[in-house]
């Protein structure tokens, strides 16, 4: 079968769904493809990078799968072939108009921003792709329109405090986000109404800002959800004490099929400081920020600049064109079990019946539920484990019997030893008190570097098992080799685990 690759009709759009190093990646897997010309001119890839890399340029509508990035226009579905099958970003929960469309066509669409949130489907998200590179170009366009650093300095000619940023939401762009703005030294603070993503954005150094909320639960679809009007409530005062302090804000919050909420209201921009910048990545489902326009960067009349960029992954053609394509590849291998050239369908699979808009003319959306659960299923109540019982602490009269048996003991294996052996010992008796008041005394840090250093006591061991391995007596030779053997083995090994231990603290 043939891929064909469009160029995009769309105004404004630079990516192109493949790549010369995706070419080669179908072609691995038995398609032919074929790249329409100046398919990828915006986004650096030449015609003859395609030619060189196996693929055939010339007319892409009529393969048997089209690639695209956007949904094709009303003119390409046209061109197509009847039982084509056409892959892209087709939108299916805002656009019903459409999949209404696909549906009255021969033809089968898969759109591959449906793809559920479960594991199997992660190397074929187009939407954390994406979301990743806006993320980060979010924070590069704040910084243009910033016009100051981010970082602190102190210079000759003064201090300079480090800009401050609010990042709200910390889905895949607001943690893209958050990594990129603590990078270029800026103090980040970002908030949630997910709890689970506090560490995350701790990890990478940002601050999390928590709302103390009953309704705050674990996510159970990776996704945020609408929380009710305390929450709401809660939210708007801490933004609105936020937005008087920070400098930057880039706000990312979005519901799946729903216009986007309101986190920012006008009141709250104009309490911002003349210079500050907001990036409302949300301006194209409505926008986070009251005042953006989708598409435009808009200047208040307090000095305020608002950013309402819809094009921000493809801001970085290059790098959004390679991870759109990579995903596409991982569709087909999923599509391709056989990697013999031949699209198989499955719609007993939960992530292609996913993505299939329409098939043949019968429309498949919406697709059915997907369990997609990104928190712990609840454990299953186990019976209460039977208490152990307490261990008593030894009273002072049975550690005192404790002693005296072993004095006893002592006492009697003295009596009955040869003289030779009486002095050793006394002094192995000794040994043992002493050191166990030694070390029961040490800090419990302290514990493994004193016993790896103290491990060459080991070689007293050596040594004496070292004299008494000449004897001409077969178990005292065996006896000494193995003393000579464990000796050693401690005696190296406590002085490597030492060295590993310093070596933690030392600088590269």
């Amino acid at each position: 079968m043939r891929i064909g690759v469009v160029k995009e009709a769309a105004a404004g759009e630079t990516r192109v769904a493949a790549t010369p190093a995706t070419v080669r990646q179908l072609q691995g897997l038995g398609y032919d493809v074929t790249v329409e010309p100046g398919a990828g001119e915006r986004s650096s890839f030449t015609d003859a990078a395609y030619a060189e890399a196996g693929a055939e340029v010339g007319e892409a509508l009529g393969a048997d799968i089209v690639f695209g990035v956007n949904a094709l226009t009303a003119d390409q579905l046209d061109e197509l072939n009847k039982g084509a099958t056409v892959v892209g970003i087709l939108g299916p929960r805002t656009n019903p108009e459409l999949v209404e469309d696909l549906a009255s066509r021969p033809i089968t669409a898969l759109s591959l921003d449906a793809a559920p949130r479960i594991s199997r489907a992660q190397s074929l998200d187009v939407l954390s792709s994406m979301a990743n590179i806006a993320g980060y170009r979010a924070v590069v366009e704040a910084a243009h329109e910033f016009g100051r650093f981010f970082t602190g300095q102190v210079t000759a000619a003064g201090k300079v405090p480090p800009a401050k940023v609010l990042v709200c939401g910390a889905g895949v762009a607001g943690l893209a986000a958050i990594g990129t703005a603590v990078s270029l030294g800026a103090v980040v603070r970002a908030t949630d109404p997910r709890p689970e993503v506090a560490d995350q954005v701790k990890s990478l150094g940002g601050e999390y800002l928590s709302i103390e909320d009953p309704d705050a639960e674990v996510s159970a679809t990776g996704y945020a959800k609408e929380m009710g009007d305390d929450y709401k409530a809660r939210e708007a005062q801490l933004y609105a004490d936020q937005t008087q302090d920070v400098d930057i804000i880039i706000t990312t919050a979005l519901i799946p099929g729903r216009p986007a909420p309101r986190l920012i209201t006008a009141d709250m921009v104009a309490t911002m400081r003349s210079g500050s910048v907001i990036v409302d990545m949300a301006a194209s489902n409505g926008g986070n920020v009251e005042g953006s326009v989708a598409g435009e960067v808009v200047t208040t009349d307090g000095g305020v600049t608002i950013i309402g960029y819809t094009d921000l992954a493809g801001r970085l053609p290059a790098q959004a064109s390679q991870l759109y394509g990579t995903n596409l590849v991982n569709l087909m291998k999923l599509l391709t079990p056989g990697k013999d050239g031949q699209l198989t369908l499955d719609e007993d699979d939960v992530v292609q019946r996913s993505i299939l808009v329409a098939r043949d003319g019968e429309s498949r959306w919406p697709p059915p539920p997907v369990e997609v659960s990104a928190a712990p299923a609840p454990a299953k109540e186990a019976p209460p484990p039977e208490p152990e019982p307490e261990k008593q602490p030894l009273t002072p009269g049975r550690r005192l019997a404790g002693v005296l048996g072993a004095a006893v003991v002592l006492f009697v294996l003295l009596a009955f030893s040869p003289e030779a052996l009486t002095v050793h010992l006394t002094v192995f008796a000794l040994a043992i008190v002493i050191g166990y008041y030694v070390i029961r005394n040490v800090h419990h840090a302290l514990h493994t570097p004193l016993m790896s250093v103290t491990n060459a006591i080991s070689g007293i061991i050596v040594v004496g098992a070292l004299l008494q391995i000449g004897q001409h007596d077969t178990v005292i030779t065996g006896i000494s080799f193995a003393a000579i053997l464990l000796a050693s083995i401690n005696v190296f090994g406590g002085f490597a685990v030492t060295r590993r231990m310093l070596s933690m603290f030392t600088r590269s």
